[in-house]
């Protein structure tokens, strides 16, 4: 068995993210109090009691994610007997998820992650106003015609690809009149396509004010090589120089998150099973429609740790 881990971005979270991993575990518990030290405050009580409002502010969903994903590969370390060089080929993150799967890896230590992602997420916030900006999902049209309809949109501003998710599946990001032409446009070519609930247009040029507020930010922090081999978003290969993760890093923020060649590469490469650490399943859904060669499963709770240690032991 040849695996992937994958690390999932924004979109996983809910209110309850790792409350039961915590009380079951002491090491996911540790994770969660680091996390919680790192940003000096108690995020854990955003992600387990609420209010779903407070949690899914950029600034707080994005660390949530990371502390829940590093947990559950704490848990999966000290009491699955995970060995990451040993038992794990390459690992990959959505978006944010980047940052976990790097942490995971040993690039940055826990307390490190937390902070940039903290910073990440303040960033990508306040880099547009409050409106301007807006994302959409455009489904049924391969990436030359999201291209084409993005051009087409555009009429001056913004309209970018933003997240290749998967066959079909294409988000478009820039100011909100253009993306709201592009939703119009794509439906005149037979698409479905609908504006996203996002608060800002992640992935664009609009971006650049976070692109830079995260290259100095990244420039502060130490580095090490991962002791696998990561798949950055914007280059959809592995990566294993600090150098060219740190300029992928703050490429991410305007550029597009090519998962759906991620993934291919995965499975081009012999990866024949893709393990999604942390919340939710979005990763594993995606995975299945991508590829048929590799099964796809999620880790997130205290049953998928024991059925993990099963099917390890198995």
């Amino acid at each position: 068995m040849s695996t992937a881990f994958t690390f999932p971005g924004q979109g996983s979270q809910a209110v309850g993210m790792g409350k039961a991993l915590a009380d079951a575990f002491p090491a996911a518990r540790a994770v969660f109090d680091e996390v919680d030290a790192a940003l000096g405050e108690k995020l854990s009580a955003v992600m387990w009691e609420g209010p779903a409002e407070k949690l899914t502010l950029t600034e707080n969903t994005q660390p949530a994610l990371l502390a829940h994903s590093l947990a559950v590969m704490r848990v999966l370390e000290t009491e699955a007997g995970l060995d990451l060089v040993r038992d794990v080929r390459y690992v990959a993150g959505h978006s944010l998820g980047e940052y976990s799967a790097l942490a995971a890896a040993g690039t940055f230590s826990i307390t490190d992650a937390a902070k940039l992602v903290r910073i990440r997420g303040r960033a990508m916030q306040v880099a547009v106003p409050v409106g301007q900006g807006a994302m959409a999902a455009l489904l049924g049209l391969d990436p030359a015609a999201v291209k084409e309809v993005a051009t087409a949109a555009a009429q001056g501003e913004v309209c970018e690809a933003a997240n290749d998710n998967a066959p079909g599946q294409i988000v478009v990001s820039g100011h909100k009149t253009a993306v709201e032409r592009a939703v119009e446009i794509a439906k005149s070519r037979g698409a479905r396509a609908m504006l996203l609930p996002v608060s800002a247009p992640f992935h664009c040029s609009l971006m650049q004010p976070a692109a830079d507020v995260m290259r100095d930010a990244l420039a502060k922090v130490k580095v090490n090589a991962p002791k696998v081999p990561v798949i950055p978003n914007v280059v959809a290969n592995p990566v294993n120089d600090p150098a060219e993760i740190l300029s992928s890093l703050v490429a991410q923020v305007t550029g597009t998150v090519r998962w759906r060649e991620s993934v291919e590469y995965l499975a081009g490469h012999g990866v024949n099973r893709l393990v999604e650490v942390g919340s939710g399943k979005v990763l594993s859904g995606l995975a299945k429609r991508i590829t048929k060669e590799a099964t796809a499963l999620s880790i997130g709770t205290p049953d998928d740790i024991a059925a993990f240690k099963t099917q390890k032991g198995a």
